[in-house]
């Protein structure tokens, strides 16, 4: 079936192999601007979705659809995490995982780069704190929450991180059902509880 967004993927794809195998990234910016310019915003989104892991292709597709909709907050996240994956730093990502948030305070992806982006160690792990506490069954989150407080807990000689480092893996202990998962929770527990 020859719908447009399969069109725009087919249009896409060929884009991306011709940068695939030549490498030259002013004819990939400049075949991604003429596509994008000609493609509706959806059908430019769902495309991208395929490319979503190759930032040189994903930052200038998602720059279009912010600039038609600057509060497209699925579009500025995915802008934000190209940005991430391409090293344009905290300070770029975070102005834009704030600005989603502020375009949807519900989109999980923009609280993971707004805490991801903040450079004091317990800045990031109280903003890890707030993004478990908005979304409880995060275990990813949870997982980032454990990490910075037993680093904030270690390097800060903090016996109240270190109890919310150990809280915390071992919430996610209770949960885990991969042998390898619960063997690297053990292992981290430990080490806390050795300390």
């Amino acid at each position: 079936m020859n719908t447009p967004r399969s069109r725009a993927l087919s249009q896409l794809a060929s884009i991306v192999d011709k940068y695939r195998q030549h490498g030259d990234l002013s004819q990939l910016l400049e075949a991604l601007a003429a596509f994008a310019g000609e493609t509706p915003t959806e059908e430019l989104f769902a495309a991208a979705d395929a490319y979503a892991g190759i930032p040189e292709v994903l930052g200038p597709l998602m720059e279009v659809v912010v600039d038609r909709e600057p509060g497209h907050a699925r579009a500025l996240v995915r802008l934000a995490n190209a940005y991430w994956l391409a090293g344009r730093g905290p300070d770029v990502v975070g102005d834009l995982a704030s600005r989603a948030l502020a375009a949807d305070p519900s989109h999980r992806g923009a609280w993971h780069l707004w805490a991801l982006t903040e450079t004091d160690p317990r800045g990031r792990m109280q903003r890890w704190l707030q993004v478990t506490q908005r979304f409880p069954d995060d275990e990813l989150a949870r997982a980032n929450l454990a990490d910075n407080a037993a680093s904030v807990g270690t390097t800060e000689d903090d016996p109240v991180a270190l109890k919310l480092a150990l809280d915390t893996f071992a919430g996610l202990r209770s949960t885990a059902s991969h042998p390898r998962q619960v063997e690297a929770l053990d292992q981290a527990i430990t080490a806390l509880r050795n300390r």
